[in-house]
């Protein structure tokens, strides 16, 4: 069965495109925005390690889509237990995100389904939009033909933030909710907290909620019992 995000209320609220701080990934925003808005746009092919922002994007574009009226459908590779059957069930979008191509590297049915679904989604006008943690000639594909579909596609790189940008944004959306975090905290949580960008601001929600609860500030002490007590030790 496919794996389907088809209603915006599905849609995690994160992952849009303005809660995706670019950094050095502006250009790769931009294609990535006008594959979701226009018919036209060319196939985007996006690669990077953990934690650059692939699926939010991906998602993000899904979320663009949808509301712009276009069907759309995003496939976590990763998560799908028969690939080639989902792939191959894949119909009537108009935008499709395939996320985690490396897990479909090796699996020569998966790979001719979706060399197949690439064909078609050609010939019907459709646009897909593509992640994976390497390049497509990086990938341990076996079916020389779908890597080189996959190279034909616009791709970017995607750099992670870097931690005087997460840290900028970390204070930032602190200050938004009204939270003031030291430097003396984020010193301690950089050190110790080896998270990315996604995880610290998810992080942030729940100090934000623990913190309105204990009446407390977040102090370094505080966090390390929060940390300590939610069974979330730091690094």
């Amino acid at each position: 069965m496919t794996t389907q995000l088809p209603l915006a209320l599905r849609w995690p609220r994160r992952q849009r495109f303005e809660h995706f701080h670019a950094g050095a990934n502006a250009a790769a925003v931009a294609a990535v925005q006008a594959l979701a808005g226009e018919t036209d746009a060319p196939w985007i092919y996006l690669h990077g390690a953990p934690g650059s922002g692939r699926s939010h994007l991906l998602v993000a574009a899904c979320q663009a889509a949808h509301a712009a009226g276009r069907v759309v459908q995003y496939l976590p590779l990763s998560t799908l237990g028969d690939k080639a059957t989902a792939l191959r069930g894949v119909v009537g979008s108009e935008l499709l995100a395939l996320d985690d191509l490396g897990a479909i590297a090796g699996d020569r049915d998966a790979e001719h389904a979706l060399f197949d679904l690439y064909n078609r989604a050609k010939a019907d006008g459709s646009a897909l939009l593509f992640a994976a943690d390497a390049t497509p000639s990086q990938l341990e594909l076996t079916l020389p033909d779908l890597r080189s579909r996959l190279g034909a596609c616009t791709q970017f790189a995607l750099k992670p933030l870097d931690d005087d940008e997460r840290r900028a944004v970390l204070k930032a959306q602190a200050t938004s909710r009204g939270i003031q975090l030291d430097d003396s905290v984020l010193d301690w949580l950089f050190s110790r907290y080896a998270r990315d960008l996604g995880a610290l601001l998810a992080l942030l929600d729940r100090l934000d909620q623990a913190s309105l609860a204990a009446q407390r500030r977040i102090t370094v002490p505080f966090l390390r019992d929060f940390l300590r007590q939610a069974d979330d030790p730091p690094t």
